[in-house]
């Protein structure tokens, strides 16, 4: 997953931890602070730093830290291709 390692900076800084360690399996379950809002906040960052757009649809699809780095690493490889 290319997005990865730089995906962990991007969640150190939304959840002010920079202790933080990602593996693909977790959830806001195992994140504190991630709620919907954080959520967002995430999203958005997200966003900016890749320079990307996330829809609604797909939003509603992450349900965990291995589908935010599937998607964000999807879209990377898609606009490489353009």
């Amino acid at each position: 997953m290319q997005a990865f390692p730089s995906l962990t900076a991007i969640f150190r800084e939304v959840f002010c931890d920079d202790t933080l360690e990602l593996n693909p399996a977790m959830t806001a379950k195992d994140i504190e602070g991630w709620d919907s809002f954080a959520h967002m906040n995430l999203v958005t960052l997200i966003e900016v730093r890749y320079n990307i757009a996330i829809s609604d649809t797909e939003v509603l699809t992450l349900k965990n830290v291995g589908d935010i780095a599937t998607l964000v690493s999807g879209k990377l490889k898609a606009e490489v291709e353009v």
